[in-house]
């Protein structure tokens, strides 16, 4: 490894741990799920908190405090509770996990879950809970968005089958429990319906009201939003207890994480339901609370978003970076490899809304990322991003 590499990747790894010790100490998250949402929605080797035991704090409080002096910056100064630790010699694995509390169980009866929408996200979705035994009522636009879903499941299941993972017997009973809707009326006998459509809050608050008039009064509301204020979709019911975050990552079949996200106003054994019901699924679920980013964008794309200032100053290229942070942090990807697989469009929206929500100048969207966008290379999708795919 080149000093280099590992300056590159100081750079740009500390403020992310910085980020990840500030989490934990303002209660947001524990200290288990915080690691946890970042090892199983990102692919890391480690979580944030689980890195600076490795490390070692004093290491880390050190190369913080030399990048305050350099930059300024509050994000680079070193967390009160990094500081603590050092001065009493403590490491993270010390703290509280949060991991201690016993099983979460079904308060509610789950037999029958809706989902509406139609894209790739929801079509996952609708299969991960059909393969784990239950009834699934999709609801979509039209007739052909609802059997493209059909066909999208119908699609992963062969290809199952032809790695030697699913038999034919058990594709048809998956396929069996599926029913397909172009009304959402269909929904009224769902015990808990899963929203994926668009991330426009108008639309989504229009969908929550609507749900609200058809769902039966025990039915759990849940949004996918990986951005938006649930507290928003809430108040546009008269449940507001009943709706929760569950925000699955893409591809859902794959990805194990998912973020459970509560607001003031969740009932603690509709959490609790949905929790359990991660498990039975086989998901890994976090909690947290309803702010921007929740765990796994709000420590992620902060860290984007230095990679792009800092190839924007000019003192290292694109590839030398995304080396830099495989090699030496030991992430699946490098920043930019990952930015254009996400999408530059989507990753602008999210910093953006980080930045109105926690109005640190360290969160303003690199000009450079705004200027991609702009330009119309959002990444592999469009063929251009920060690389050239075509």
């Amino acid at each position: 490894m080149t000093e280099t590499n590992e300056q590159i990747a100081r750079t740009l790894v500390l403020p992310y741990l910085n980020h990840a010790v500030r989490m934990y100490e303002s209660a947001y998250a524990s200290r288990a799920d915080i690691d946890a949402a970042m090892r199983f929605g990102c692919g890391y080797p480690v979580g944030p908190l689980a890195m600076i035991d490795q490390l070692g704090p004093e290491t880390v409080r050190d190369g913080l405090a030399a990048r305050f002096a350099a930059t300024g910056d509050n994000l680079h100064k070193p967390a009160d509770l990094l500081e603590k630790l050092v001065a009493e010699g403590r490491t993270f694995a010390e703290e509280p996990s949060g991991s201690g509390e016993s099983e979460p169980q079904l308060r509610h009866t789950i037999s029958v879950v809706g989902v509406v929408g139609t894209g790739t996200m929801a079509s996952g979705i609708v299969e991960v809970f059909a393969k784990s035994g239950y009834d699934v009522v999709y609801v979509g636009r039209t007739d052909e968005k609802v059997a493209g879903v059909r066909a999208a499941i119908e699609k992963s299941l062969d290809k199952a089958i032809s790695r030697g993972k699913l038999d034919e017997a058990t594709k048809a009973e998956v396929l069996g429990r599926l029913t397909g809707s172009t009304s959402r009326e269909d929904l009224s006998d769902a015990d808990l319906v899963v929203e994926a459509i668009a991330e426009d809050l108008a639309l989504k608050t229009e969908l929550f009201g609507d749900l609200d008039r058809i769902c039966k009064p025990s039915a759990i509301l849940a949004t996918t939003t990986s951005s938006l204020p649930i507290t928003e979709c809430a108040s546009a019911t008269q449940r507001p207890e009943s709706v929760i975050g569950m925000h699955f990552f893409n591809p859902a079949p794959v990805m194990k994480l998912v973020e459970v996200v509560t607001t003031e106003l969740t009932a603690d054994d509709v959490d609790e339901t949905v929790r359990a019901l991660c498990a039975a699924v086989g998901k890994v679920a976090v909690s947290c609370g309803d702010r921007a980013g929740f765990i796994v964008n709000a420590l992620l794309f902060p860290y984007l978003n230095d990679a792009v200032t800092l190839h924007e100053s000019g003192a290292h290229d694109l590839d030398t970076i995304d080396t830099a942070i495989k090699e030496e942090a030991g992430f699946p990807m490098g920043p930019f490899q990952l930015l254009d697989v996400v999408g530059n469009d989507v990753s602008l929206a999210i910093q953006q809304e980080l930045y109105a929500e926690f109005k640190e100048p360290g969160f303003a969207p690199a000009p450079m990322l705004e200027r991609l966008v702009a330009e119309g290379r959002l990444g592999r999708k469009t063929g251009q991003g920060f690389h050239d795919y075509r």
